[in-house]
């Protein structure tokens, strides 16, 4: 997420990772290992670099040049770079909160769960669970929207190739949503889906085709314009109320694109120890974020140089990218591929949450313990349980529902990047430092890390605000 967006975080299933922050409830015991754990780990700096880009990049990267575009040529790279910044010191926070601190019994937090719980308590991992069962939710939201705005997309730019650019090519995407949403109450029966290696795989390679396309694209209208559009302020506005909340939803989008700080200590989890783990990590994770930071500043910058005052919401559905149509459609289709599975990735989770507490409540049920064979339908190796058809089916169609009401790409986008992004990467990461390190109050870095969540904190709630009200808006006008 952002996914991406947030991030686009869960996205990437780790082999060697023991849990993840949504696959245990705050309230069961704490998956730690001592340092004798027999769990041989191989991570390098590498594959970590590898891991942190492909969880970070994602259909977030879609919505940046609509993002710069509110805020304009100085606002908008900035924020970027501010939003990095952010993401960067998160990094460095959870580094320190791989391992306690304790010398007679160190334990690895293999999750951005279990060391909520183990250091800041029980409290704060039940406040905790719920930002993440709010975060797979939220993301499932935005993959819906963007999937149906992207085969709206592949639609267009073969109608207006076959039939010209004044053609009337409208296309609902309610349908879409809802054939996707089928599609996702089937795959959404596999159990454990987002373990299959090859889901990772195919969802790198998705990301990075349908990224580089966008930004090769707004290069080359660039180029053909002869021109860099766009203004230091940013798109023009007769009302300063609206432009105001224009900027808070950019914001949002930009949050939405950049954090990783869930999946964070799951990567850090497959290092191997030699040289200590967090210097491993700091490492990458300054690497990552300058190749992402780059990598947005380029997506988002050519979008906004190329189209100026009509830049899209979506980078890959602007009217100017219909030529050449089959570029358009491959990227369109790339995105559709990745979030297909990027989905049930970010929802299996919740789903075993939900079912295991479900299994230990009534032991003794069949609804819920039951698996019903249907080879007899041609279905080899696929078992039906009436709970995970009726929960799961339930599900999906609640999203897709929201998804209908809701089908506003950058709006949704800027709520969803707001909701959970200070909890999760500023609030818990500098309260789990501040008490790992047991910093004492009144103390310098004590009254640094305290200003810097509290402007944090007020950055993002203009952004929610300006998010949900324009979601409002979308909706009713």
């Amino acid at each position: 997420m952002g996914f991406d967006e947030e991030v686009d975080s869960v996205k990437m299933p780790l082999k060697h990772t023991r849990s993840s922050p949504s696959s245990s409830s705050p309230s069961s015991t704490p998956p730690t290992e001592t340092m004798k754990d027999p769990l041989k780990r191989t991570g390098n700096e590498w594959t970590a670099l590898a891991h942190i880009i492909t969880a970070v990049i994602g259909s977030g990267v879609l919505s940046l040049a609509w993002s710069i575009a509110q805020l304009g040529w100085i606002a908008g790279p900035f924020s970027v770079l501010c939003f990095a910044s952010v993401t960067l010191i998160s990094a460095f926070l959870l580094c320190n909160c791989y391992k306690s601190t304790d010398p007679e019994c160190t334990i690895r937090h293999g999750s951005y769960l279990d060391a909520v719980r183990s250091i800041l308590g029980k409290k704060s991992a039940w406040f905790c669970g719920i930002i993440v069962q709010i975060n797979f939710i939220k993301v499932a939201i935005v993959y819906t929207i963007t999937t149906a705005s992207s085969i709206g997309a592949i639609l267009k730019s073969n109608c207006y190739h076959y039939e010209g650019h004044d053609a009337a090519c409208s296309y609902s995407t309610t349908i879409h949503m809802v054939i996707f949403g089928a599609v996702q109450v089937l795959v959404s029966q596999v159990r454990d889906f987002q373990n299959t290696k090859w889901l990772s795989v195919v969802a790198a390679i998705m990301s990075f085709t349908y990224s580089f396309i966008g930004a090769g694209l707004g290069l080359a209208k660039v180029i053909e314009n002869r021109e860099i559009k766009g203004s230091i302020t940013g798109l023009p506005s007769d009302n300063a109320v609206e432009k105001v909340w224009s900027v808070a939803q950019a914001l949002g989008d930009i949050a939405f694109a950049f954090p990783f700080s869930l999946v964070f200590l799951n990567i850090q989890d497959t290092l191997k120890e030699t040289p200590p783990e967090k210097v491993t990590m700091k490492k990458a994770s300054t690497i990552a974020v300058c190749i992402t930071t780059l990598f947005y500043l380029c997506c988002g910058g050519f979008g906004y140089a190329a189209f100026g005052t009509n830049t899209p919401g979506n980078l890959l559905t602007g009217f100017g990218f219909f030529e050449p149509y089959w570029l358009v459609d491959i990227a369109n289709a790339c995105v559709v591929v990745h979030l297909v599975g990027a989905y049930q990735v970010f929802s299996q989770p919740l789903f075993e949450n939900f079912e295991s507490w479900l299994g230990r409540k009534f032991p003794e049920s069949d609804i819920v313990h039951k698996d019903y064979d249907l080879k007899r339908l041609l279905l080899p190796g696929f078992r039906l349980n009436l709970l995970r058809l009726v929960f799961r089916t339930a599900y999906v169609a609640t999203v897709t529902g929201i998804a209908v009401l809701f089908p506003y790409f950058n709006q949704v986008v800027g709520f969803s990047g707001a909701i959970t992004f200070w909890p999760v990467v500023v609030y818990f990461p500098v309260e789990m430092y501040l008490k790992q390190k047991r910093i004492e109050s009144w103390t310098t870095i004590k009254i640094v890390l305290r200003t810097y969540t509290y402007i944090c904190l007020v950055v993002i709630v203009f952004a929610f605000v300006g998010s949900v009200r324009g979601l409002i808006v979308a909706r009713f006008s």
